[in-house]
């Protein structure tokens, strides 16, 4: 079916064309330069000393959990308590299980998405040792009342940002505020390199387990002074398939870096058509009497436009979305909805903190509409207009 407004549309121009040409014309398709100099400009738009580019968001999740179970102090351990709200995509909780990590799920606040900060407080123990702060569909977590609810305890954050590139909290990018936070350039996220993903840090320690996690655990890609395995040897036949941790082949190609390179220059613009929108779709839906649209955050770089029915309506999401199709609108549930609903848990190492309420609520009474990096005028008008 052809929407008249889709969830996503190409970002792509000449210049990326070109880029494409140019690694095919070199011959060379697997992780190489054109990679490293994405990372190296993305690392520096976000703020972070190190950004590893792997081949989806996910798998820049999966290197930002498992890289903390390969410390050399601190690591996390099997059974180990990490906090994650009710409402996220899939591998924002694969990863925990995977290294056999509890979950404890924290409803999510009604109008903003993000964690309800009063139910995070209340779930965090004295074995809570990591909290998963995802920021939905663009919208950063207030990250100055987290630090105060974690202030003295031994308990590290990590971002999903996955949804939120481009987001600002206080004049820092999302994605900076843990020790690690991930991205995705999947097609219909603010920028696209086909498939890709990357996670940010600061500490060289994770960088280098994340550069041997990504391909394969061998120092091949590590330098040769290393928080992995020491010195490697000057000898490069003996470094070529000397693996030291349980690894992955999570490498980028090419292609997907060259292509990175080229929309990361466009991203500020991308970004800001996107709050253009979204301040447009504040001024015409802010108190509408049957719809709650996304609370913003710090600087939201908004990913797409979730509409909530108020509690206290009597229309229905079936309805809803009926009224949206036949104006032509595409439309998704708000990510996963409330993703402890799912039959997957059956397998999780988890608990529930209290009634998940609103989570559910959006999970039974919620969707979202996409968000464009141009001008859509004539669509908020329309949504409006509901």
């Amino acid at each position: 079916m052809n929407f008249k407004y889709p969830l996503a549309t190409a970002t792509w121009g000449e210049e990326e064309l070109a880029s494409m040409q140019r690694v095919i014309s070199s011959g060379m398709f697997t992780m190489g330069k054109e990679v490293s100099a994405f990372e190296r400009a993305f690392a520096e738009y976000i703020g972070s000393k190190f950004a590893v580019m792997s081949n989806s968001g996910s798998s820049a999740n999966l290197l930002m959990v498992a890289a903390l179970c390969f410390t050399k102090e601190n690591r996390l351990m099997p059974g180990d308590e990490v906090i994650v709200p009710a409402v996220s995509w899939s591998t924002t909780y694969y990863p925990l299980h995977q290294y056999g990590l509890r979950m404890r799920f924290v409803d999510v606040d009604l109008e903003t998405l993000n964690y309800d900060l009063d139910q995070l407080a209340a779930a965090i123990t004295d074995k809570t040792r990591l909290i998963m702060a995802v920021n939905l569909l663009g919208n950063p977590n207030d990250f100055g009342r987290i630090a105060k609810i974690t202030a003295g305890r031994d308990i590290r954050i990590v971002e999903d940002n996955c949804e939120s590139l481009g987001a600002e909290f206080n004049g820092k990018k999302a994605g900076t505020f843990g020790v690690m936070g991930s991205f995705s350039s999947f097609f219909s996220h603010h920028i696209s390199t086909m498939e890709g993903g990357l996670t940010v840090t600061d500490d060289e320690e994770l960088f280098h387990i994340m550069l041997s996690l990504r391909a394969h655990g061998w120092t091949r890609n590590l330098p040769k002074l290393n928080h992995v395995c020491g010195e490697k040897s000057d000898d490069p036949f003996s470094e070529s398939f000397r693996f030291v941790l349980p690894g992955y082949n999570l490498r980028p190609l090419e292609l997907s870096g060259a292509l990175g390179v080229e929309q990361l220059k466009k991203l500020p613009k991308f970004v800001s058509e996107r709050r253009r929108n979204a301040a447009l779709l504040q001024a015409r839906m802010t108190g509408h009497p049957e719809l709650l649209i996304q609370q913003e955050i710090g600087k939201s770089s908004w990913f797409g436009f979730s509409l909530v029915i108020r509690p206290e309506s009597d229309l229905s999401r079936s309805r809803l979305l009926e009224k949206l199709t036949t104006l032509g609108f595409e439309c998704r549930p708000i990510v996963a909805g409330n993703f402890a609903r799912n039959e997957v848990m059956k397998y999780f190492d988890a608990d529930i903190v209290g009634d998940l309420a609103n989570a559910d609520r959006i999970h039974s009474h919620g969707l979202f509409v996409g968000n464009q990096h141009y001008p859509i005028t004539e669509a908020m008008h329309s949504l409006a207009s509901i």
